[in-house]
């Protein structure tokens, strides 16, 4: 029985694993790539698109929830356990740029974007722009960065963070 047990949870996480690694290099960012993670275990909402060679969670893909038309660009990670700490949430119309990692137990609110090489290291409000290394809030958008909105109509939209008054630490 147990080694019943280890055989049929070894032979899971190597289909799982030829997946993701087929997901990974596969064409079809709205089609093929989005169906094999879907395969894994992903939670996949409608109108996905995702970027070539983008990691979502390796070993535990049930954790992964990702709304609807969401894009996660190229390269970017996702990833959904580490210890105690599980699961990552993406919401509808939210934007991953690349080369961005998203780390277990945040949530991307509905509309927010993540820019490029970003580390998300907690949760993300709704309609909220964020970078860098810890990721931190920089601006609200108005709009949300689908495909179909032109980059000029999301920076129009864009509006700063009120950013707090620096005083100098030395005033020799």
């Amino acid at each position: 029985m147990k080694q019943q047990r280890w055989a049929e949870n070894s032979l899971r996480a190597m289909v799982n694993r030829l997946l993701q690694l087929a997901a990974r290099i596969a064409p079809g960012a709205t089609s093929l790539r989005v169906q094999l993670h879907r395969w894994r275990g992903v939670k996949i909402g409608k109108g996905v698109w995702i970027g070539y060679d983008a990691v979502i969670e390796t070993s535990k893909p049930q954790l992964v929830t990702i709304g609807d038309d969401v894009t996660i660009n190229m390269r970017a990670t996702v990833i959904a356990h580490f210890r105690e700490v599980r699961g990552v949430e993406i919401g509808s119309r939210a934007s991953i740029g690349p080369g961005a990692i998203i780390m277990p137990g945040v949530t991307v609110g509905e509309g927010a974007v993540v820019t490029a090489g970003s580390v998300v290291t907690h949760s993300v409000p709704p309609m909220t722009v964020v970078q860098g290394n810890p990721a931190k809030a920089v601006a609200r958008n108005g709009v949300a960065l689908l495909r179909d909105v032109s980059l000029k109509q999301f920076t129009a939209s864009l509006r700063p963070m009120a950013r707090r008054a620096c005083t100098p630490s030395n005033t020799n």
